[in-house]
């Protein structure tokens, strides 16, 4: 008779375990596919930040004057970074050379002297296109955020890059976070006094229209 009690006990608490179980499942689920999820935008935005880095970046590093081909360099290195986000499809990237105008007094500012893009996102420069700026002083505060603008020096030039991206969540349902992912980085020129862009090799232009 004490036997019997207990193993009746026994499957009780096998079914009252299965119970706490169900209930606890997608909770436990949620947590861990939400843990996956945020992690994975964590590296999304990681990248996307060192995609802007490394397009200004290198930008201000070609020597002497710059070229069309090499906006294609720039741009390939681009490519291998955001590859894993498949980024060509999901992002674009804005690289804008700002440098002084040549206006005097009350037009005197900043300028857009040239700007290419590469991705196929359908988004424009959050601040400014290419020639704003030339003759007024539209841009005489530079290039950025309220309260953290960019300008460049005289004689020389800014690299500006601005990379936006579109996050592709592994699992829809577990993601309810901003789906733009959206970077900026600024690099001063090195060296290199000739601002203007020339295109010895007849490559197509990235424009960004």
């Amino acid at each position: 008779m004490i036997i019997h009690f207990i193993k009746r006990m026994l499957k009780c608490c096998e079914a009252v375990a299965m119970v706490e179980f169900a209930l606890v499942f997608p909770l436990l689920l949620l947590t861990i596919f939400g843990g996956v999820e945020l992690a994975n935008y964590a590296v999304a935005h990681n990248r996307i930040n060192q995609m802007a880095m490394t397009v200004a970046d290198n930008a201000g590093r070609i020597p002497v004057a710059v070229d069309e081909a090499n906006i294609y360099e720039v741009f390939a290195g681009v490519e291998v970074i955001g590859e894993p986000l498949d980024f060509e499809k999901r992002g674009r990237v804005v690289l804008s050379s700002l440098h002084e105008n040549r206006e005097k007094d009350s037009r005197k500012g900043q300028m857009i002297g040239w700007q290419r893009c590469w991705g196929d996102l359908d988004i424009s420069s959050a601040y400014a296109e290419e020639n704003d700026g030339k003759s007024d002083a539209s841009l005489k505060d530079g290039l950025g955020a309220s309260g953290n603008r960019i300008t460049a020096a005289p004689d020389t030039a800014v690299m500006f890059a601005e990379v936006t991206y579109l996050y592709k969540p592994i699992v829809s349902a577990f993601w309810s976070g901003p789906a733009e992912i959206r970077h900026e980085s600024a690099f001063n020129v090195r060296g290199r006094v000739n601002q203007s862009i020339s295109n010895g090799n007849r490559l197509d232009v990235m424009r960004c229209n």
